[in-house]
């Protein structure tokens, strides 16, 4: 009997596994593309402030980067070190966990396009939330004192991936640095560095997923999500989402497949946005705002993110349910009986041939010893003076990045 519940669990996990395999490999190949021509210097310079504008350039470079939420809550600290604003820092990293292609790509896939339309309207919303209630709670001392803490240097989780910029430092247009020897030799590395940030929570999201659909009744769901009083299940979707996606441990893309088990278990529609954008409170991450901006910092990030992520929810919630964009069905993709001949299998081959084109890439330009200083902390003396080292050897077409010296163990 015990063995059969495994098997469910295990064959829901590898269904699940089967059906986003493509896309997944289509979302990491454009933020590869991407991080490897927009030089990370530039970034800085365009979030100096929390004006409006910056605000949605800081959330769009987000959504064009990387995709794991540790390494983005790292990459958000070295931003803001190396001069950005705070509020610009958090919407960049808002944006590069909620916002990616990848996640959109796949919410449309399980659960449907209404999912991956309301997250590119509920993350925007999330920030424009989020920046007021900065505005009006985080005073300038409070900053000051999280500046001195991120100062420290203290390792978190994926940091020495946070401070790889691995960009291409030729001159020329876009295309010419895309295509040229570099440009694909910093595609395959950003490609593969972002594989193994989110490998793991990937796995766990799915097995999760799994056995949460194989296991837990849908009625006790439809108890929980209060599911028989429509108007009270709106209300309380939005507020519970982010708390089960804390306790839940996995973050950014792990959390689609489990929020497809808990849409079908019966959450309001807000309340699967909300959760979806709790990724950056899942205790692990609580424990690195923490380390990087001191405890009284995280405890205002975990109340002003609480507070927007559930506004988001509402304001999706009310926006989609007025334009009657809420499915109607709760069928998303959980169960299948097995891979057969279709679009899917044919797109999971292309796909697995291009991921196999740029692992070889990878290991044969010296990525492995790469792929070890990952989680290694960034040299904070060094750091301050990565102005002066972005340079790059192009000898057969190897990126060496200067800008960041590493220090090993796993932080």
């Amino acid at each position: 009997m015990a063995m059969n519940a495994i098997g469910r669990a295990l064959t829901l996990a590898g269904s699940m596994t089967w059906e986003i395999l493509w896309a997944l490999i289509l979302g990491f190949t454009l933020s590869a593309v991407v991080q490897a021509v927009v030089r990370r210097s530039t970034i800085v310079g365009l979030m100096g402030d929390d004006r409006p504008r910056t605000l949605a350039i800081a959330t769009g470079l987000g959504a064009a980067s990387s995709s794991c939420s540790y390494a983005a809550v790292a990459l958000a600290r070295s931003l803001f070190r190396k001069g950005a604003n705070f509020t610009a820092a958090m919407a960049f990293e808002i944006g590069s966990t909620n916002l990616v292609i990848e996640l959109g790509i796949i919410m449309a896939l399980l659960m449907g396009w209404q999912f991956t339309a309301a997250e590119f309207v509920g993350g925007p919303l999330m920030i424009v939330v989020l920046a007021v209630l900065f505005r009006l709670f985080v005073r300038s001392r409070l900053i000051d004192a999280a500046r001195q803490q991120a100062d420290r240097g203290l390792a978190g989780s994926m940091e020495g991936h946070a401070a790889m910029d691995m960009s291409v430092q030729r001159q020329g247009s876009f295309w010419q640095r895309l295509f040229s020897p570099e440009g694909f030799t910093s595609v395959s590395h950003v490609f593969v560095m972002e594989w193994t940030a989110i490998l793991r929570d990937l796995v766990l999201g799915l097995l999760i997923a799994g056995a949460i659909g194989a296991w837990v009744p849908e009625t006790l769901w439809q108890n929980f999500f209060l599911t028989d009083h429509p108007t009270l299940a709106a209300l309380w979707g939005p507020i519970v989402g982010p708390l089960v996606a804390i306790a839940s441990f996995v973050c950014s893309i792990g959390n689609v497949p489990l929020a497809a088990v808990l849409w079908n278990g019966g959450i309001s529609f807000g309340g699967v946005i909300a959760f979806i954008f709790a990724d950056l409170l899942i205790l692990p991450i609580l424990n690195i705002y923490r380390k990087y901006y001191g405890t009284k910092m995280m405890l205002m990030l975990l109340g002003t993110f609480y507070a927007a992520m559930a506004a988001a929810g509402y304001l999706v919630e009310i926006l989609f349910g007025t334009t009657g964009l809420i499915p109607a069905e709760r069928n998303a993709t959980v169960m299948y009986a097995g891979i057969s001949w279709n679009y899917t299998t044919w797109l999971n081959i292309v796909f697995l041939a291009l991921a196999a084109v740029l692992v070889a890439r990878f290991i044969t330009t010296g990525g492995i010893a790469m792929l070890k200083m990952m989680g290694g902390s960034p040299d904070t003396e060094h750091d301050h003076h990565h102005h002066h080292h972005e340079t790059a050897a192009h000898d057969h077409g190897t990126v060496h990045d200067h800008d960041t010296a590493y220090k090993g163990g796993n932080g």
